[in-house]
């Protein structure tokens, strides 16, 4: 028979409210920590987590909603917000949407059904309807990469005019003036800070921002192959571009290569996050990364200090990018 709580109060002789407050996160002595832990151990005591978390309207566990799995940037936060979480005791369930606005309301829903204490969300659906029924819960929602106008809630992100401003900047030192942009979709906040970046920098310069250079994505591979080639039949005088996210960088290598063009030399390229891809191309290329890791400990220390009831207010997190210098930049 598995072990019990009046069990584990005979074995140390402790009363069941002390041993209750042990296993609800309460305040134990020191002492009576240790004999409750040894004796969890001897009589291999199983906490039942849902009956806990019926009684205490906490489960221990923080849904997570992202467009793509298998978006490297994505995993990267998961990564380092699941080992904070983790330390404290909490769980994740991550829910895939597949960029459809559908499965992301529906996957909202689910983890709701499931009783989550908090949700972190990339959302894919700009107007926060999906995430509307979950905030009249009370519970704490944490935004990560993007923005929702109008829905108060806490966010991390980096600061997207300045990293696209750098890259642009950059090629401007080298003499560029003909600079095409892979910018993300326009309804994303991400997407039109950094196409903000890019045009800011252009006035800075006292240069002209040509639409022709401009080609809106849809932050995918493919769309950044499809980006590439129309730039370059529109812009027979581009020398260089500067693509925002890490998948349509992907898709712009990819173009390049199709279309037989070298970079540096008839192309430069300035692309965005995950360091092992820049360093396989050849030549390793120039990119803006971002702090994933970081990312992920800001969201989970957000989240933490909601849960345990600290009054912060709203937070809106933003972090600086970092150039990492390759050899896709050439001097004109």
């Amino acid at each position: 028979m598995a072990a019990t709580m009046k069990d584990i109060a005979k074995r140390t002789g402790l009363g069941l409210a002390t041993i209750s407050s042990y296993f609800n996160g309460g305040n134990v002595r020191e002492k009576n920590r240790i004999k409750i832990e040894e004796a969890i151990e001897e009589l291999h005591y199983e906490v039942n987590e849902v009956a806990r978390g019926l009684k205490t309207n906490a489960t221990k566990t923080i849904g997570v909603v992202i467009p793509e799995l298998n978006n490297i940037f994505c995993s990267e936060i998961i990564t380092g917000m699941e080992d904070v979480l983790r330390n404290h005791g909490y769980a994740t369930i991550i829910c895939d949407c597949r960029t459809d606005r559908k499965l992301e309301k529906e996957a909202v829903e689910f983890l709701s059904r499931k009783r989550v204490d908090g949700i972190v969300n990339m959302p894919v659906d700009v107007t926060g309807s999906h995430l509307a029924a979950f905030q009249k819960t009370g519970k704490p929602i944490v935004l990560i990469d993007r923005r929702i106008q109008g829905l108060e809630c806490d966010s991390v992100l980096v600061d997207n005019r300045k990293a696209a401003r750098d890259a642009v900047e950059l090629l401007l030192e080298n003499g560029h003036r003909n600079i095409g942009i892979i910018a993300g979709p326009r309804d994303i906040s991400t997407a039109r800070e950094r196409l903000e970046g890019y045009c800011k920098a252009h006035e800075q310069a006292g240069i002209p921002v040509q639409e022709a250079l401009i080609y809106h994505g849809d932050y995918t591979i493919q769309s950044g192959v499809r980006a590439l080639e129309m730039l370059v039949q529109r812009n027979r005088d581009m020398t260089a571009v500067f693509v925002t996210n890490y998948e349509m960088t992907v898709g712009a290598v990819i173009g390049m290569n199709e279309l037989g063009i070298r970079i540096p030399e008839q192309l430069s390229v300035i692309g965005f996050d995950n360091l092992p891809f820049a360093r396989a191309c050849s030549p390793k290329l120039t990119i803006v990364s971002q702090p994933t890791q970081e990312i992920g400990r800001e969201v989970a220390r957000i989240m933490l200090e909601h849960l345990d009831g600290k009054e912060t207010g709203t937070i809106a997190e933003k972090l600086q990018t970092e150039m990492l210098m390759g050899k896709s930049v050439r001097r004109i």
